[in-house]
């Protein structure tokens, strides 16, 4: 705030200032200060009204907040090609924070650590046996991108091997563009939130039969689960109305 010193030269008809209302000052005032000229003792002592605002640096840091309290959690599944399990592990993803009412609250997504099947349809066998369960597989496959490390909270891979090559893809990436330090933090295995099933890893059906698509989506609907469950527990604001 800045100060002035005010006089009867510079405030022609001193006596009319106390008509002077806080809603005619701008938003950042000056602080008028009367000083009477030693030959003026008769004038009278003019009110003055000193207008006080919020911090906008308090303001926004509150607006920034209550954003990160409302941001949706961010998950993106991934596996080899994005055509099988990681399209599907988004698809029950989605199907059961839908059943638990919490879709608002999330923005779900599946890639692959290759681009080999970019712009396809996940594999029809995988849609035909996830809709026998009533879910709709509908992600269309795309490869890991940069980026992904910042826009996600959680990048789930679905074999120690797909995990390896995603941490690998961040050290590759990090020296040409700027990355979230915690990036390797965010990548963990599907199968280290089942409950039920004590397989490690989600095997990659493509060269199976029909049984080995039935597993996966046994495991992913185990995991998914709890997987849910976790964010839930360690972030509030998902369950918040």
């Amino acid at each position: 705030m800045s100060v002035r010193i005010a006089t009867a030269q510079t405030i022609p008809n001193l006596r009319f200032c106390h008509s002077i209302h806080s809603r005619s000052l701008p938003t950042n005032p000056t602080l008028l200060v009367f000083k009477p000229p030693s030959h003026s003792r008769r004038l009278r002592a003019i009110p003055f009204t000193i207008v006080s605002s919020s911090s906008p640096s308090s303001m926004s840091s509150s607006s920034a907040q209550s954003m990160v309290e409302r941001k949706p959690f961010s998950v993106l599944f991934v596996c080899l090609g994005n055509i099988c399990r990681s399209p599907a592990a988004e698809a029950v993803f989605r199907d059961i924070v839908r059943k638990r009412g919490l879709e608002p609250k999330f923005v779900i997504d599946s890639a692959g650590t290759i681009n080999y099947h970019e712009g396809n349809q996940a594999d029809p066998r995988m849609r035909s046996a996830a809709k026998r369960r009533g879910i709709e597989v509908t992600s269309i496959s795309r490869p890991i991108r940069p980026s992904d490390f910042s826009d996600f909270d959680l990048i789930v891979a679905m074999d120690v091997q797909n995990k390896e090559d995603i941490l690998g893809a961040y050290e590759r990436w990090r020296f040409k563009e700027p990355l979230p330090e915690d990036g390797p933090k965010k990548v963990k295995l599907m199968c280290s939130y089942c409950k039920k099933h004590k397989e490690t890893e989600v095997p990659d059906p493509y060269y199976g039969g029909p049984q080995g698509f039935e597993n996966v989506l046994d495991l992913l609907e185990d995991a998914c689960e709890s997987l849910l469950d976790s964010i839930v527990a360690e972030n509030s604001h998902v369950c918040a109305s």
